[in-house]
């Protein structure tokens, strides 16, 4: 198994000592440090390269994003902050996962897991030639049908399953909406629901509540409409 060097970026003692046990639990992780401040961080970064960071956002000095975005070529990111208000522009900075404290162990775990590729479904990335595209095998029945992420048009849940729309087809399989949103946070994708997924680029109109794909109306729920019009609006 792959080993993950990390350092902690934290200025407060208790969520620092917290995260170190944590990364201690976890055998794919090796802490190089903590840092108490981003300017520490950087300093030790010229010297050492590492896998992934464990990043707060109020820090002293300079703010944690403000520090992300000073980096040329950043290694994985975790946020980890009490605060909820930062997570669209973190996940604009393209980080891993964004973990609200008080961090609970399994939260914690479910965020590293991204690390590795050894999910089921599989999500295979464009890497070696243009001609891969991205896909996810899902199970449909006895079957494993492979669905191209450039064609969803969205997905809904169904309790204990979701059904994913293509301009082609749709499929019914056994999963969870939160698991399949975990994969595709880096996408093209946005929750606008706790029952709808939508890829951005598939929209086409949208008000302050509904999103409209393929002519098929879909309500934006109370507690997503700030986020997905704040996304949405910026594209105009």
């Amino acid at each position: 198994m792959r080993k993950y060097s990390c350092i902690i970026i934290e200025d407060e003692p208790l969520p620092a000592e917290v995260l170190s046990d944590y990364v201690r639990q976890v055998p794919f992780l090796e802490l190089k440090t903590v840092c108490n401040d981003a300017l520490y961080a950087i300093e030790f970064l010229q010297d050492e390269k590492v896998d992934l960071i464990f990043l707060d956002i109020h820090l002293p000095k300079l703010k944690g994003l403000e520090f992300l975005e000073s980096l040329s070529n950043p290694p994985d990111i975790i946020i980890t902050s009490a605060y909820k208000d930062y997570a669209l522009q973190g996940f604009e900075l393209n980080v891993i996962d964004y973990l609200l404290k008080p961090i609970r162990f399994n939260r914690f775990l479910k965020a590293v897991n991204k690390l590795n590729q050894a999910w089921v479904p599989v999500l295979i990335k464009e890497r070696t030639t243009p001609a891969e595209r991205a896909h996810i095998f899902f199970n449909v029945g006895k079957k494993k049908v492979k669905i191209y992420l450039d064609e969803i048009l969205f997905i809904e849940s169904l309790k204990d399953y979701v059904k994913i729309t293509t301009k082609e087809k749709t499929i019914l399989t056994k999963f969870q909406l939160g698991e399949i949103e975990d994969k595709l946070s880096k996408s093209n994708f946005l929750r606008i629901h706790r029952s709808f997924i939508v890829a951005r680029d598939k929209i086409s109109a949208f008000s302050a509540s509904d999103v409209e794909i393929d002519n098929t109306s879909l309500h934006s729920g109370r507690s997503y409409k700030e986020l997905v019009l704040s996304v949405l609006e910026k594209e105009i």
